[in-house]
């Protein structure tokens, strides 16, 4: 707050570009792995589609794969959630560059710039520009994968996610299955999978998650979510509300729209 109210003042510049350094370098770090996990997505995509097995037969052979898949998921819904309730991640980011550029213009170079240049700065800087970055990464992996594979059925994928989705909800609703969840982590780790295979279905499906011809019960998916306390599934009803594509498709049916607002 000091160096907002002094900004000419170099001793708080200086302050307040040691505090943002590590800080950047630590926001690198996770954008790097944005884009490994991208390159695992595709791998496990590939793994758990290709001929001559069913998705159910897949995930039945590969559950190792299958897990991988939904820990991937995990991470990624807990990651943007935390993103989302945030803001300084982008404030501090914005300084960074501002400080760069301005440093630049006076042809100075600072050392955090080998760290993260320009170049990464611009790459890193539309990552977080967007309110879920990781679940934003996966979609667009997902997307690619399926228009690269063309000679892949895309309900192959599509049967793969609403699978997982059912296998989910299923857990989650089935007091014989939930009883045997040790711990509330459980049963967020399992919330979490379901929605983010619902949300990359919703992205690579033609008609969507929410039509009436998905395989996807989704109010059943939202009906289990909403019995849950709303502190811990109100940012997963929020990726679903604002990160799937067709929800306001007219192909959505009244009820649906209905139960997530």
């Amino acid at each position: 707050m000091q160096f907002f109210k002094n900004p000419g003042d170099l001793a708080l510049q200086e302050k307040a570009w040691n505090a943002v350094c590590p800080l950047v370098a630590k926001l690198k770090r996770f954008y790097e792995f944005s884009l490994r996990l991208e390159n695992a997505l595709r791998s496990l995509l590939e793994a758990l589609t290709s001929p001559p097995y069913a998705p159910m037969q897949h995930l039945e052979r590969e559950q190792a794969l299958a897990k991988q898949f939904a820990e991937i998921l995990h991470f990624t819904l807990s990651f943007d959630e935390l993103k989302m309730t945030n803001p300084a991640i982008q404030n501090d980011f914005s300084y960074y560059r501002r400080t760069i550029s301005r440093n630049r213009l006076n042809n100075q170079q600072l050392e955090a710039e080998n760290e993260v240049n320009n170049e990464m700065a611009n790459r890193m800087s539309l990552f977080y520009a967007e309110a879920t970055p990781m679940l934003k990464t996966l979609s667009n992996a997902t997307t690619k994968f399926v228009s690269e594979n063309k000679t892949l059925p895309i309900e192959d994928t599509t049967d793969c996610l609403s699978t997982m989705a059912c296998v989910c909800r299923v857990m989650l609703e089935t007091p014989e299955y939930r009883c045997r969840f040790t711990n509330t982590d459980t049963m967020l780790f399992c919330m979490r999978v379901m929605v983010g295979v619902i949300i990359l279905y919703d992205h690579v499906h033609p008609v969507g998650a929410f039509a009436k011809t998905s395989k996807i019960d989704m109010k059943g998916c939202i009906k289990v979510l909403k019995e849950q306390p709303s502190n811990s599934v109100e940012g997963l009803l929020n990726a679903l509300r604002y990160t799937t594509r067709h929800l306001n498709d007219d192909s959505t049916s009244k009820q649906i729209r209905a139960l997530l607002q």
